[in-house]
């Protein structure tokens, strides 16, 4: 094995504080390990968001049994990459001799150096920019949707963004990380809602469904499958919490069976209540009583500040690149404009979810680890290994230039291609 840049006598690796491809979930020293029930529950946390809002409608576009195929799939390829990357971390620190690998940006630092980190580094901006662009198209969607005013998205946005300031302009995220659990808890009880909803409303409505929507919205399918798993950049650390490693493997795979059945019951029965009334965010569909307006409500509010979380790691490569490490609020500033801006652009939730699960998505929860694990244990593997490898680095990359071009069509012309 050759290891360019990150090799050194001592095979010393830097651990830069605050690594932006490190969760919030981190290990803090001190802190107890987690058991197997913690561990499970952690990948829930890591994985389920806000994205399973958009999946009733993506069954509305490729039917509901293409559908649940694509999510077992993309499920089981998700965490098959996911022990890929554990596997290279394991061997990296425990035969080659570097020092602990914390983050998904350390694995490409210590795999290729400093190619490797600029990689997942720009993987790591761009889905987290991507997921709050998908948040405030959610809020200015919800809020048209609930207020008598029906504001348009340019004012919900100019309205938020003085709030957004602030709140982005907050150094620490101590005073923002118990929030993040505010946003799980409400997150579980929304999606709970809307199940009970969606199996009443099938049961009183019985609308006619498809099963195969076509060829044509397959990619656009694929798409938001992965933006609905993507989650991989919380493994590493997670794995660094299991008290029992030689179980996480199996706690992982149960974790990612329950969410790709939860996924699958979430889509179907949602597409199955609305059938070709199925909104972008199923959200919409639940009309307008108190539980259903409370539900909206607080998905709202809890991602308008599960915003300045998510954007903190886009804050912390752009700094170190930009400013030595240096907090700017100027820069942070700017990116949040920009990630306005970019969501005035984006007409519809679940179209931009399918374009950041094509593009980033499929880069950073495929390709990257892949290719990771193909440079380290390629010239000891069989063919059966180097050919699984490459054939998921050629599958990853041909479906994010053939998947980001599809849904960008739709986006620009509303066409099928």
């Amino acid at each position: 094995m050759v290891f360019k840049e990150a090799s050194s006598s001592s095979h010393a690796l830097p651990i830069i504080a605050g690594d932006p491809s490190a969760p919030l979930l981190g290990l803090k020293p001190g802190s107890y390990l987690s058991s197997q029930p913690k561990t499970f529950a952690n990948v829930f946390i890591a994985i389920v968001g806000a994205g399973v809002l958009g999946l009733p409608y993506a069954f509305k576009r490729t039917g509901w049994a293409a559908g649940t195929l694509m999510l077992l799939v993309v499920g089981a390829l998700t965490y098959h990459c996911m022990m890929l990357l554990t596997r290279t971390r394991r061997r990296l620190e425990e035969e080659v001799g570097f020092s602990k690998i914390a983050s998904f940006g350390d694995l490409g630092f210590a795999v290729a150096g400093r190619v490797g980190r600029l990689a997942v580094d720009l993987m790591i901006v761009l889905s987290q920019a991507s997921f709050c662009v998908g948040y405030l198209i959610f809020i200015s969607n919800t809020l048209r949707h609930i207020l008598p005013q029906k504001p348009n998205k340019l004012l919900s946005l100019a309205a938020l963004l003085p709030f957004q300031l602030a709140l982005n302009s907050i150094r620490s995220l101590t005073l923002l990380a118990p929030l993040s659990i505010f946003a799980d808890v409400v997150d579980i009880a929304a999606m709970v809602v809307v199940l009970g909803v969606d199996v009443n409303t099938f049961a009183h409505r019985q609308p006619d469904l498809v099963s195969f929507g076509g060829s044509s919205v397959i990619f656009y399918g694929l798409g938001v499958a992965v933006y609905a798993f993507e989650g991989i950049g919380m493994v590493l650390p997670l794995e660094s919490e299991a008290a029992d490693k030689n179980k996480f493997g199996r706690t992982l795979g149960l974790s990612m069976a329950f969410i790709s059945a939860l996924y699958a019951s979430f889509g179907a029965f949602g597409y199955a209540a609305f059938g070709d009334d199925t909104s972008d965010i199923i959200t919409t569909n639940l009309g307008h009583g108190i539980i259903p307006l409370a539900v909206q409500i607080g998905l709202c509010i809890n991602l308008f500040f599960t915003l300045p979380i998510m954007m903190n790691p886009v804050y912390e490569v752009a700094e170190r690149w930009a400013y030595s490490k240096q907090y700017c609020i100027w820069l942070r500033w700017a990116l949040v404009m920009v990630v306005c801006l970019v969501t005035l652009l984006v007409p519809n939730f679940t179209d931009f979810l399918s374009l950041v699960g094509s593009s980033v998505c499929c880069i950073l929860g495929f390709v990257l680890p892949a290719a990771f694990h193909l440079r380290v244990f390629g010239p000891e593997m069989g063919w059966i290994g180097v050919v699984s490898d490459g054939a998921i680095i050629v599958i990853g990359v041909v479906f994010t230039v053939s998947g980001t071009f599809s849904t960008v069509m739709e986006i620009l012309f509303s066409v099928k291609v």
